[in-house]
């Protein structure tokens, strides 16, 4: 356990969001004020959580928050200034991710199969495997059809060869379907395993389609995520090219669901 001082109390929210209702989408764990804690402690807290991710906000101002991320297995790297607008009435928030940066098209595609428990030939024939970043990294797996993507299992330790292969930091499947897109997120490292809802993924897989032409974008699309594990999300996509670069927004429904304090 990290150092802190006795007595410390920590407060948090338990927040669903990516979700028009409560008990769906993704959960989160947020530490609304600054604490003094160290960073293992923060650490121990999001594995204590177990949640895809506990935020802790670090410092605020009138308009401007900062905060660091934890998984239960380790920090995510910070992205940079994102702006998010938050509609409290709506229970709704977006955020307006950095310019899409496209890696290069990774071609051991027999890798990628072997990390998701597919066929080659199940993986989509026409479509690049391809790492894509609007912040965070994922690598982009488009598979055949929502049936084979429903199929699909993570071998954790060969997705941990992968990514690392391919430069990304998880895979993110995805297959078009009539009405949008649907998505499932496998990784090696977050200690979480598959992902319900995964914003920092939606944003750069909304870049991809647009590159591509594919599911209506660019302009706004719809990505759902989470059924097979129980927590079903709709993730909201707009994508505009802006200098020469696809910009994205990324949104969806927002809810406390709970609320307490660790006292450490």
């Amino acid at each position: 356990m990290g150092r802190y001082s006795a007595g410390v109390h920590v407060p948090f929210r338990l927040v669903d969001v990516f979700t028009p209702r409560p008990l769906a989408g993704n959960q989160l764990c947020v530490v609304p004020v600054p604490i003094e804690i160290d960073d293992a402690t923060m650490q121990a807290i999001a594995k204590e959580i177990g949640f895809s991710e506990t935020t802790f906000v670090t410092a605020s101002d009138a308009d401007r928050y900062a905060m660091r991320i934890f998984t239960p297995g380790m920090e995510v790297v910070a992205a940079g200034e994102i702006p998010v607008e938050v509609d409290v009435e709506a229970s709704t928030a977006w955020m307006t991710q950095l310019p899409a940066e496209f890696g290069p098209v990774f071609g051991d595609r027999e890798l990628i199969a072997r990390a998701i428990g597919l066929e080659v030939g199940e993986l989509h024939p026409d479509l690049p495997v391809q790492t894509v970043s609007t912040g965070l990294p994922p690598t982009i797996v488009p598979v055949r059809d929502e049936k084979t993507l429903r199929r699909a299992a993570p071998n954790g330790r060969v997705i941990a060869e992968t990514v690392e292969a391919a430069g990304g930091e998880e895979l993110y499947l995805f297959a078009v379907t009539a009405d949008g897109v649907t998505a499932r997120m496998f990784d090696a490292e977050f200690g979480s395993g598959e992902d319900p809802a995964t914003g920092s993924a939606a944003g750069p897989l909304g870049a991809y389609l647009a590159e591509h032409g594919l599911a209506g974008m660019p302009g706004s699309l719809l990505i759902r995520q989470g059924e097979q594990v129980g927590r079903p999300s709709e993730l909201h996509v707009e994508a505009r090219r802006e200098d020469g670069a696809w910009r994205v927004r990324v949104g969806g429904g927002v809810h406390v669901v709970g609320r307490g304090e660790f006292d450490l």
